[in-house]
This record gives C-alpha cells, sequence and structure tokens, in this order.
C-alpha cells in the first residue's frame, strides 16, 4: 500500500522524522502564547493602570518581550533544556545554528531509569524541528517575565527594569525550567508541573513580590488611587490572554496527541469556574460585581489548571476553579488587609495572590487529583498518580510540596541578589519627580493627547507652530502637536 504524498518523505525539507500536524500545532501553540503577551498584556498593562502609567506599563511589557527573545537563543535555552552541569542548571549555549535548529528536537537530559539502571522512559524527542521547540518555550519564559513585571508598575526604573530582565531570566527562570522540565532533580524524582504553575506562575509570583519590596512603593497618592484608565480595553488584553492559553497548555505535550484537547478544555472549565466563583464572592462581599475582580478570577483560573491540564479530569478542573476563584479572592481581599507586611510591600498588580498563590494552590491540588492514566500519557515517571487514587498518591502530594519550597526560596534568593546588584549601579525606582508626573517625564510620551494631567504645557513642544509658522495660524481651542490633538484645558 503506497503512502499519500503529504505523508512522504522528501528530504531534505520533509525527513521521515517529521510530523507534520505535532509541527503544525506546536508553532501555533507557540503562537498563540506569544499572542498573550505581544499584545495580551501589553494592552492590559496599558489599561489596567493609571492614565499616567500606561504608556510605561506598556513600554516594561514591550521590551521584556524583545529582550528575553535575543537572550534566549544567544544563551538561556539551553540552559533551561541543555546538557547537564548541575542537578538544577544545564551548560549554556547559543541556539542559532542552522544544522541545531532544523534538527529534531530532543532534550537530553530527560532520559529516565530504573534504579537497576534500566531506562524506564526514553529521551523527550517530539516529532518536530529544534527551532520549535526553542520557539515554544521562548514564549514561556517572556510571559513570566511580563506577568512578574506587574508588581512593580508605576515606579521602577526602567533602566533598572532594562538591566534586571536578562539577569533574572538567566539566573532565575533557567533553574526552575531546568529543574522540572529539563531534565533536572525534581523532573526525575517525578514532581508535576504540566505547564509552568511552578515555573511561571510561582516564579513570577514570589519574585515579582520580592522585587516590590526591594524597589519600593509608589507614591502615596497612586496607592490611595490606581483607576484603570479603559477598562473596556482591559478586557481586550484579558481576553487575549484567556484564548491564548489553548496554546500555552495545548502545546504542553509537545505533540497534537489526546492530552492536548483535554488540556484546552480543563483550561477553559477552570478559567470560567473561577472567574463565576470571584464574581460571586464580590457581589456577596461587596454588593456589586466588578470587572477588574472577573479579569482576577479569570487569571487565578488560568493559573491554578496550568501544573494539572493534561493530567486531571474535567470535574477536577471544576473543583479547581472553584478553589482557585475562593482561596486567592480571601487572600487579596481579606488576608491582605489584615496583614501588616502584605500591605507594606506594593503589589501593584496583586502578582503574589493572582499568580503565586495561585499557582502553588494548582501545584498541590495536581498532587491530590493527578489521574493515574492521564499520567502515564506524559510523565516520564511510571505509576505516577495524585493521592486521592491510593497507593503512592501521598508521595506525589509530598513532591509537590517540596518543589514548591524549592522555587519559593530560589526565588527569593536570586531575586534579591539580582536586584541588589543593579542597585550598586543604578536606582531601583524612580525619582519622586519622575513620579509626579509619570510617562512624560519617563519617556516623553503619553497615552492618550488630552493635555493637563500633570503635564506641564510647552508651545514649543506641542504647539501647533513650528519654526517657520506664524503663533497666529494656531486654530482658537486647539492645538495640533506632534502628539495629536491636544485639547486646551
Amino acid at each position: 500500500m503506497s503512502i499519500p504524498g503529504a505523508y512522504q518523505t522528501d528530504l531534505p525539507a520533509v525527513p521521515p522524522w517529521l510530523n507534520k500536524g505535532d509541527n503544525a500545532w506546536q508553532m501555533t501553540a507557540a503562537t498563540l502564547v506569544g499572542l498573550q503577551s505581544m499584545p495580551g498584556l501589553v494592552i492590559l498593562y496599558a489599561s489596567i493602570v493609571k492614565k499616567k502609567w500606561a504608556v510605561n506599563s506598556a513600554f516594561m511589557a514591550l521590551y521584556a518581550f524583545a529582550a528575553v527573545l535575543i537572550c534566549w537563543v544567544l544563551v538561556g535555552y539551553r540552559i533551561a533544556f541543555g546538557d547537564k552541569l548541575l542537578p538544577f542548571w544545564a551548560k549554556g549555549a547559543p541556539a542559532l545554528g542552522q544544522k541545531y535548529l532544523i534538527g529534531r528536537a530532543r532534550v537530553p537530559e530527560t532520559t529516565h531509569y530504573y534504579s537497576n539502571g534500566n531506562i524506564e522512559s526514553p529521551m523527550l524527542e517530539p516529532f518536530y524541528p529544534m527551532a520549535a521547540h526553542v520557539y515554544f518555550h521562548f514564549t514561556f519564559a517572556a510571559i513570566t517575565m511580563i506577568l512578574l513585571a506587574g508588581s512593580v508598575l508605576g515606579r521602577m526604573n526602567i533602566k533598572a527594569w532594562m538591566a534586571f530582565v536578562p539577569l533574572w531570566l538567566i539566573f532565575c527562570y533557567t533553574v526552575g525550567a531546568f529543574s522540572l522540565w529539563g531534565g533536572g532533580f525534581l523532573y526525575h524524582w517525578g514532581v508535576i508541573d504540566y505547564s509552568g504553575g511552578y515555573v511561571i506562575h510561582l516564579s513570577a509570583g514570589i519574585s515579582g513580590f520580592t522585587a516590590a519590596y526591594w524597589v519600593g512603593p509608589r507614591l502615596k497618592s497612586d496607592r490611595e488611587r490606581f483607576p484603570p484608565n479603559n477598562v473596556l480595553l482591559m478586557l481586550a488584553g484579558a481576553g487575549l490572554l484567556w484564548m491564548g492559553w489553548s496554546g500555552f497548555n495545548g502545546g504542553a505535550p509537545n505533540a497534537a496527541n489526546v492530552a492536548a484537547p483535554l488540556a484546552v478544555l480543563n483550561t477553559n472549565i477552570s478559567a470560567a469556574t473561577s472567574l463565576l466563583v470571584w464574581t460571586t464572592l464580590d457581589v456577596f462581599y461587596f454588593g456589586k460585581p466588578s470587572v477588574i475582580g472577573a479579569v482576577q478570577g479569570m487569571m487565578t483560573g488560568l493559573a491554578c489548571v496550568t501544573p494539572g491540564a493534561g493530567v486531571v479530569q474535567a470535574w477536577a478542573a471544576i473543583v479547581m476553579g472553584i478553589l482557585s476563584g475562593s482561596i486567592p479572592w480571601f487572600s487579596m481581599m481579606i488576608l491582605h488587609k489584615k496583614s501588616t507586611f502584605l500591605q507594606k510591600v506594593d503589589d501593584t498588580l496583586a502578582v503574589f495572590h493572582t499568580h503565586a498563590v495561585a499557582g502553588l494552590l494548582g501545584g498541590l491540588l495536581t498532587g491530590l487529583l493527578a489521574e493515574p492514566s492521564l499520567c502515564s500519557i506524559i510523565l516520564p515517571v511510571s505509576n505516577t498518580r495524585g493521592a486521592f487514587y491510593g497507593g503512592s498518591g501521598g508521595m506525589l502530594f509530598l513532591k509537590q510540596i517540596v518543589a514548591a519550597l524549592f522555587i519559593i526560596g530560589w526565588n527569593i534568593v536570586a531575586t534579591t541578589i539580582i536586584l541588589l546588584a543593579i542597585r550598586l549601579f543604578i536606582p531601583l525606582r524612580m525619582s519622586d519627580e519622575q513620579l509626579m508626573i509619570g510617562d512624560d517625564a519617563v519617556h516623553g510620551e503619553e497615552a492618550y493627547a488630552l493635555w493637563g494631567d500633570g503635564e506641564k504645557y510647552d508651545p514649543t513642544r506641542h504647539g501647533w507652530h513650528g519654526s517657520d509658522t506664524p503663533q497666529e495660524t494656531i486654530p482658537t481651542g486647539f492645538v495640533n502637536g506632534a502628539r495629536g490633538v491636544t485639547i486646551n484645558l
């Protein structure tokens, strides 16, 4: 029986190992995750903050996306997924050569052995090129960095942020990625982090909270009143984030297999349930539903299901959604207001609650709810199961706790060292004058061309007239400047 032409080897473009379906899905999934950051979180950050910080917040996300990509291909990817150097770190090297990138993807340290030395599960070798694997995991690294930024919006010195991004990627993110995904000690111990509950959300939340502590708070006036400048645009960014999560969790199996659609379905179930629970609690406690609260509930549902999206049943995703819509809500709305320490640290977008608490919760619930037959599809350690399924499940729950403690400890220490080192050369916080004015002082740009919100009007910069245009030609009531139509208030 002849093989259909679409599935025939056609060297060098279609080698025998290439699965076109897996390759197409992995590139699609990577693009969906990329859209979560650019433009998803760029839009969300620009609109959820006070108007005077819209440009700065969007730029921090935009810069991180670009800087992470270059650092990733230069050295980061192979520190996270390369040959072992330490139990938690691999040897760094560029991922730029065509021979490396068009060859079959492989994660060299993922071969798992029985205690007697026999192979239990072979090395991870997806049926697509290395370039697809490099790009897919870049989008994960980028969104982690951008989520972390949410903790320090509205006051971190942009130059300090520019130095922080590559250092944190190399010395913090890659450690969690290799330990849990790249064949490090937690991977071989059997810890489950299906798609980044620990590597991404717990890391971003803990490092963000630590960074917020060292950078210092926003101005008192900003902390007391920080309304979003565009709620509808914020929803557009949140929508991109939610829909992009199908690539986030759907791409984690590294194949278009049966685990991928289950993970996508579980992801959406958890997000929807969490949003509804959070909104219900808002109505019960505050008397009215909040759009911002609904977005927070969506995020906690997505973060919570991520560590177990492909290894739990759909009913378990509902349980995750119920708990992720209530426990982070309680930590943010009740516990935060009663804790002097939590109030002292100015976590701008409450990343600690929406990502650290939710990611930790998801990792622990995975230790309880991981279904044995689903675990056997994607995990390297056989007979893995959650505690609710008896057998050795209690040990998995213990492993999930230990892994969380490692990620928390490493992120606190590494983030602290990085920021203290940067502080020797660059102030971590903007000057009070910049904090008073906002975007115009930091970037010389504003999100909306409406003069009068802290900006000192300068006709030589904003005026209708140029050097050769007389002042008399200015239309009454309006000034058409380089930033658009400015209304004289």
